[in-house]
């Protein structure tokens, strides 16, 4: 007589749990998501949730990091210090453009959406990951246009907020890219206004 064996549930992943609920988090905001939701997209229970990543927000930032990890715009790359400024900053509201509206389903810069949760701590864990990509993008232009830096990186800041907010409204990557070119066509008159200024 054979005695039949109880298959053992696999072990939990908690990176891909991670991933799945970044898709989530990404989709839906950080204060639409709930933990029945979440543990229904992991397929876990809620004690084994808190057990796993501590809170809802503390998973939240978790799936932020990852998203800044692998979905983040190559500051970098884009800021080059031999690229003439205007250039750049166009480049990165066109990119941006692109990423933000590529994904039907995931619109938008998911750590830009985070800082609008009413969440404290959601709201502060994102505003915390997005400090870094601002910083860079002030320390560019002030390297390249010192006296009106503050001002340039508000308005390069400003548009890709309303870049991420547009998009998550639905509005196609078509016309945010042509919205981001004419936002690097300004930047072109700021930058000649500056240089011309300086002659």
């Amino acid at each position: 007589m054979e005695v039949s064996q109880r298959k053992r549930r696999p072990a939990f992943d908690r990176e891909e749990g991670v991933a799945k609920a970044q898709a989530l988090f990404h989709a839906r905001g950080y204060d639409a998501v709930s933990i029945a939701d979440l543990t229904s997209e992991l397929g876990i229970n809620p004690p084994s949730l808190y057990a796993a990543y501590g809170s809802k927000a503390e998973l939240f930032e978790r799936t932020m990091q990852r998203h800044a990890e692998n979905s983040a715009l190559p500051l970098a790359r884009i800021l080059s210090p031999e690229r003439p400024p205007a250039e750049a900053l166009a480049a990165l509201l066109v990119a941006a453009a692109r990423q933000y509206g590529s994904d039907p389903c995931l619109r938008g810069c998911m750590i830009t959406e985070g800082m609008r949760a009413d969440d404290e701590t959601a709201r502060r864990a994102a505003e915390s990951l997005g400090r870094a990509g601002s910083d860079a993008i002030y320390a560019y232009i002030a390297s390249k246009h010192p006296t009106r830096a503050r001002q340039v990186t508000d308005y390069v800041l400003v548009t890709l907020r309303g870049l991420s907010s547009f998009a998550c409204m639905g509005l196609s990557q078509k016309r945010l890219v042509e919205t981001a070119r004419i936002a690097g066509r300004a930047l072109e008159v700021e930058f000649q206004e500056q240089s011309n200024a300086f002659e």
